[in-house]
């Protein structure tokens, strides 16, 4: 037989599950995911702790690729909710492709540069010596904002290059320089930047006619279109613009 205050006890006992391990966990705070341009590595991971300390239980995490591999991943259901590119094209294949949700915002400019090893052992000292040289040059694939811009100087200047590889992200390119796989290579003013010491840069007049505009979009099915949008707003916005400044990017 059940006393009353064993009766009681269990009573209390209920109530307590009740407030605590049977009740609901309170819900984790909102999270986006940004697919965005290998180039913007460095930046929008800074950006993106920002972001976090400007709305607490946000998070932030990012997918960096080449701008058109980004596109593919979104078109094949990839989940995301914002997206950056290194080039209006590639942004425009995603707005047809109704990817994204309203007009995207250009926030920043980039233009390229070449890289060399440290000492520039094959002596590289303009554009047209990448393909007189017989230096072993790398550049980003036609398809990728890079490569498009790459294609865009060798048809202003002339000059046809014959690269040894063409790849499928500007880090990439950086990377087979680095590594001492080629003598020299094509990249972003500021992924030249950003590798420091690792690399020499040999800037080219010839840049200056194939400027990369790029722009940031919330993506149409995003989860968090709030989060996602506000995140655009404070990319293109003054605490964007000086991050992005300061690691060498043009105004847009």
């Amino acid at each position: 037989m059940v006393t009353t205050r064993t009766a009681v006890l269990g009573c209390a006992v209920v109530a307590a599950l009740s407030l605590t391990g049977c009740s609901s966990p309170e819900p984790a705070g909102d999270s986006i995911t940004v697919f965005a341009a290998a180039s913007l590595k460095a930046s929008f991971t800074e950006l993106g702790e920002q972001f976090e300390q400007t709305r607490p239980g946000t998070t932030v995490t990012f997918t960096f690729a080449g701008s058109s591999d980004l596109v593919s991943q979104l078109s094949q259901g990839a989940p995301g909710d914002v997206l950056a590119s290194a080039d209006t094209i590639t942004m425009d294949k995603a707005r047809d492709a109704e990817l994204i949700d309203g007009d995207p915002v250009t926030f920043a400019t980039n233009t390229l540069t070449i890289v060399t090893p440290p000492g520039n052992p094959a002596g590289i000292g303009s554009f047209s010596d990448l393909a007189t040289s017989g230096a072993t040059v790398v550049v980003c694939a036609p398809q990728v904002p890079c490569g498009a811009a790459t294609e865009k100087i060798e048809t202003a200047a002339g000059v046809s290059l014959t690269p040894a590889s063409e790849e499928s992200s500007v880090t990439d390119v950086l990377g087979k320089v680095t590594s001492g796989q080629a003598d020299a290579g094509l990249v972003y003013v500021t992924d030249a930047a950003g590798a420091g010491d690792a690399v020499d840069t040999v800037p080219f007049p010839e840049a200056s006619g194939a400027v990369n505009s790029y722009p940031i979009a919330a993506l149409a099915d995003s989860g968090a279109p709030d989060i996602a949008s506000a995140f655009v707003d404070f990319v293109s916005g003054p605490d964007g613009r000086k991050v992005l400044a300061d690691a060498g990017f043009g105004a847009p």
